[in-house]
């Protein structure tokens, strides 16, 4: 099921007030790789910036944004209209029955923003979405990704003493605050109350993440016949250590 941050049409317009370009040094470091690859997929795109920025920097080739919102992709599409956004995710493919299926063997690029991988919770839901990848990556082809490392207990951040505001929609003035509510092994809890000015009281919104560390991971991937090429724990592609705040993972077909 998809968060209702992502699947109701007032908070998906909040979206890139508080993701805005350059939020993160992730926006740059994918920017590069997808302005080097020909045919690219972006899976959860979102409001697909970073596609559209590529496009307005000059990218030629084919772009995909796939994303399982519909109202996210209306964000997106009110921007660019020279990008392929597909209402689907890795598994079913398209949702539209008469949309195009993902080509096997198509993207020189695949990659996941802003933690999308952490949303697979069970084992199962990380072996099909990884097969998928596996299966539409050309012979050469690159499947990118960032989770964060578990061993940095990045949750313990998510407390309503920090509060981020921002200028929203018509300069309206919005605020997120996140509250950690659960962790229960991998898996961990939390909600994000959303609110604009003017709105009698904020969207409270509930999700879950999970927190994979390295090692299993990296059998994930093997079991999906994919292997690691690199593995790095910070954007500028310092090594992978225990305290490494991200785990950013290349890999490609065994």
């Amino acid at each position: 099921m998809v968060d209702r941050h992502f699947s109701v049409p007032n908070l998906a317009e909040l979206y890139d007030y508080f993701s805005h370009w350059q939020v993160s040094p992730q926006d740059d470091f994918y920017l590069d790789l997808v302005m080097n690859s020909r045919s690219v997929l972006d899976v959860g795109c979102g409001t697909g910036k970073i596609l559209r920025v590529a496009r307005e920097r000059g990218h030629t080739g084919r772009l995909v944004g796939l994303d399982p919102a519909n109202a996210m992709l209306d964000v997106a599409n009110k921007d660019r209209d020279d990008v392929e956004w597909t209402l689907g995710d890795l598994v079913s493919g398209p949702y539209d029955g008469e949309a195009e299926p993902l080509e096997e063997g198509g993207f020189d690029l695949i990659f996941m923003s802003g933690h999308a991988f952490q949303v697979f919770l069970t084992d199962d839901d990380v072996r099909a979405n990884l097969t998928a990848a596996r299966r539409l990556l050309a012979e050469d082809g690159r499947f990118v990704f960032e989770t964060r490392n578990p061993a940095a207990r990045g949750w313990e951040a998510w407390s309503p003493e920090r509060v981020r505001t921002v200028d929203g929609p018509g300069g309206l003035k919005a605020t997120c605050v996140h509250r950690l509510r659960e962790v229960a092994g991998e898996l961990v809890t939390f909600t994000s109350d959303y609110s604009v000015e003017g709105w009698g009281e904020p969207e409270v919104i509930h999700s879950t993440l999970r927190f994979l560390d390295a090692d299993r991971l990296n059998a994930f991937l093997a079991e999906a016949g994919l292997e690691v090429s690199a593995q790095y724990g910070y954007w500028d592609r310092s090594p992978l250590t225990d305290t490494s705040t991200e785990i950013i993972t290349f890999s490609r077909a065994a």
